[in-house]
């Protein structure tokens, strides 16, 4: 691969971590538990990336791609996972009630929130059909096709991972703001809101005959 072939992949692997989703908004949502927790959400977010590039290398993706059924099946169930996440964002936040903000603000488990963010993004197909559609046409000619995956795999993670972390870390400075009682309020549902409609998007698109 040429420097600026690997750069114009680069180009597009900041494009797709810069467009809000699911990963930002997780990240952001477990930010205000910690910067800790918010760090792992993104991680696990970006592992997942990797995960997707593996099943490409390997051709796993190629048949999601080929089976309807299957590609619906892992749409609904990331869908209800997003749905599930917002739920929980609200019921959260209806637990908080009456509790004062110094209470209220205790740091995440960290291995959770790595857990939502890979699941999230394991359950997204296409994470999948990103790699399916843009990898190939970086691919060059006399080398092994997976490993190269992995490379750019390696390289989408690496990229959409660091923006994550600095996604969580401003939230962290931030952190004085976001933990006012009404703000903090305010941003779980919001969030929350987000991540529901996100997942009953998915749920309809995925019921679509």
């Amino acid at each position: 691969m040429t420097p600026a072939a690997f750069l114009a992949f680069c180009g597009l692997a900041l494009i797709l971590a810069l467009t809000p989703g699911p990963d930002s908004f997780l990240t952001l949502r477990y930010s205000l538990r910690g910067l800790r927790s918010g760090i792992a959400a993104g991680a696990g977010a970006a592992i997942g990336q990797l995960g997707w590039a593996l099943l490409v290398g390997v051709g796993l993706a190629a048949i999601i791609e080929q089976s309807a059924e299957v590609y619906q099946v892992i749409k609904l169930v990331g869908g209800l996972y997003l749905v599930y996440l917002g739920i929980q964002a609200f019921w959260r936040h209806r637990n908080d009630v009456g509790v004062d903000a110094t209470a209220r603000v205790v740091p995440g488990p960290v291995r959770r929130a790595f857990l939502a963010g890979l699941i999230s993004n394991l359950t997204n197909p296409k994470v999948g059909l990103f790699f399916l559609a843009v990898v190939p046409q970086f691919l060059p000619n006399g080398v092994s096709a997976f490993w190269m995956t992995m490379l750019l795999g390696a390289t989408l993670t690496v990229i959409g991972g660091l923006y994550l972390v600095l996604l969580a870390l401003v939230a962290a400075k931030a952190n004085a703001w976001l933990n006012r009682p009404r703000v903090s309020r305010n941003l779980e549902r919001t969030s929350g809101g987000i991540l529901a409609a996100l997942g009953i998007g998915t749920i309809a698109s995925a019921a679509q005959p």
